[in-house]
């Protein structure tokens, strides 16, 4: 891999300097796991909203998921929903550990968010932790009416194994047909294990915080296996699946720098070649994670981007 820092945006390099490199294992996951979350919650955001907790019912002979709820206090009429899947590399992360952006975005949009405690790898292996996904998201319609939400406006969004996981969610959603989801948010998804095994890797890209390294580790982590072989379902690597007609607007935003940049762009082709209404995201001298810089200009263009792209989704759910 060819030295990359030359190209980051100034504005990130204090965070880039702040964040040691590591190898991950399996000796590193508790330590990582018991990591307190990154941004504290404004007081502000704990007054204008109201966050509870539930266990649902999992898939057939599993144990129950976990979801973390967040509205706007006060708020009357049935919301639209975004189903939130935390990131963390299929190994590690939390669902209140986006907490303190989820808070504001709850607040601001005027919407309900939900966000799912799905088992991780390498304890659970596929497809635990995306069966998961599919019935929280099930308790989420079928609970509509209790929860106060807009079946017409639930769409699903995560970042990086989040994302991943949204991907495979929204294809799972399209096949098993049982309803449908308005939108796709997708925020540096990782998709495509066979980035593990590319003949030409991108030179400049996965230099910074999520490495090759550590996308092997993830996705063998998830599949029990070598990633980048035969026969990997779509439903655990999105990239894989044969037909992308049939899913929701999807939005992609990714660095030009994050490692998952490659496997996001051909998804966001092909999805286009699909007739899927796309919109995309590149933002340049970003690495994967760049948003923990919140106070860079491009994290703040970053921020203002997918808020923009969440309240035109629901607005246009709405019209139906």
């Amino acid at each position: 891999m060819t030295a990359s820092r030359h190209l980051v945006d100034p504005e990130l390099l204090p965070l880039l300097d702040s964040i040691p490199p590591f190898e991950l294992t399996e000796a590193v996951l508790p330590m990582m796991r018991s990591r307190p979350a990154r941004f504290p919650v404004a007081p502000e955001d704990l007054e204008r909203t109201e966050m509870t907790t539930r266990q649902v019912p999992g898939p057939d002979g599993a144990p129950e998921v976990g979801v973390v709820i967040y509205r706007p206090k006060g708020a009357t009429g049935p919301l639209p929903c975004i189903f939130h899947i935390h990131g963390g590399g299929y190994v590690t992360g939390s669902a209140t550990g986006n907490e303190a952006a989820h808070r504001p975005m709850a607040a601001e949009l005027g919407c309900c968010i939900v966000s799912v405690e799905y088992r991780l790898a390498p304890e659970t292996r596929f497809p635990g932790a995306i069966e998961d996904c599919y019935a929280a998201l099930g308790w989420v319609f079928a609970q509509a009416g209790e929860l106060g939400v807009d079946p017409a406006r639930v769409g699903i969004m995560g970042e990086s194994a989040g994302g991943g996981l949204a991907a495979a969610l929204a294809l799972l959603v399209r096949d098993r047909a049982d309803y449908s989801l308005a939108f796709q948010h997708l925020i540096y998804p990782m998709i495509d294990d066979r980035t593990c095994v590319a003949a030409d890797p991108h030179p400049y890209a996965g230099e910074f915080v999520w490495t090759p390294q550590a996308n092997q580790f993830g996705w063998a982590s998830l599949l029990g296996a070598a990633p980048g072989g035969e026969g990997v379902s779509p439903y655990a690597a999105a990239a894989r699946a044969e037909r992308l007609d049939g899913l929701p607007p999807t939005y992609i935003a990714t660095g030009s720098l994050d490692l998952f940049l490659e496997e996001d762009l051909a998804y966001a082709q092909r999805l286009l070649r699909a007739g899927v209404p796309v919109e995309l995201h590149v933002y340049p001298g970003a690495f994967h994670g760049f948003q923990w810089a919140p106070e860079a200009g491009v994290s703040r263009i970053a921020a203002r981007d997918t808020r923009a792209a969440l309240a035109k989704a629901m607005a246009q759910a709405a019209r139906g």
